[in-house]
């Protein structure tokens, strides 16, 4: 990357990491997914019971790796041979000492901004596991909700369906029919498929650090 772009965008993330701290989250900003995986190892005791969201982010940047290393009680769903065994794994990860995933978007004013369909992921990001590490792509970083709701529509929904083959609107499309009609946050298709059926704002942490946000300086997920 151009050292100029990257001195912008890190002075971006130094900023959201300001103001999501003022927020009560512990936020830390690195440059590489090295780094990031360096950090994660340092912020999870070896044998500790963790699980973690459906994540491209969590691949393309090596945490999965550390997650499967076998240091690490990992409840891991893509090994469940059954839809009961996922559910049990879901249910299991609320009490478990650290959750990993991603965040859709995280605004410059330091909000999180996560939707889902099954929910499980951000009803553990909410309440649950005793610490929630997040890692973001500095991609995922935009200047408010209104930028993080429409980046959901345009960008997240659609890719992940096509990623886990949702027969929805922006599978077919590329993005949300809601946009039509003026996108407001909750309208959406009427799809079985539809990934986006819950909507979360975290805007302060109760628990002072309990959710970490790991800002990295590389483009990491959808």
């Amino acid at each position: 990357m151009n050292e100029n772009l990257k001195a912008v965008i890190m002075k971006k993330l130094d900023k959201t990491a300001e103001n999501l701290r003022k927020n009560n989250f512990e936020a830390y900003v690195v440059q590489t997914s090295a780094e990031a995986c360096e950090l994660v190892k340092s912020l999870i005791k070896e044998g500790e019971t963790i699980s973690c969201g459906g994540s491209v982010t969590l691949s393309e940047s090596g945490v999965m790796d550390i997650m499967k290393s076998g240091k690490y009680n990992f409840l891991d769903r893509s090994i469940a041979n059954t839809q009961e065994e996922v559910e049990e794994i879901y249910r299991k990860a609320y009490s478990c000492d650290t959750y990993l995933c991603s965040s859709n978007a995280v605004t410059e004013k330091g909000e999180l901004y996560n939707v889902d369909g099954n929910s499980n992921r951000v009803s553990a990001i909410c309440y649950g596991p005793k610490s929630v590490i997040m890692i973001c792509g500095y991609n995922k970083v935009v200047r408010d909700l209104d930028e993080a709701i429409v980046r959901v529509k345009t960008v997240s929904a659609p890719a992940n369906c096509l990623r886990l083959d949702c027969k929805t609107y922006c599978h077919e499309k590329g993005s949300c029919v809601s946009l039509e009609n003026g996108g407001d946050m909750p309208s959406g298709c009427g799809s079985d498929g539809r990934v986006c059926c819950n909507y979360v704002v975290s805007a302060r942490q109760r628990h002072k650090g309990r959710i970490k946000v790991i800002l990295v300086a590389e483009e990491l997920g959808y």
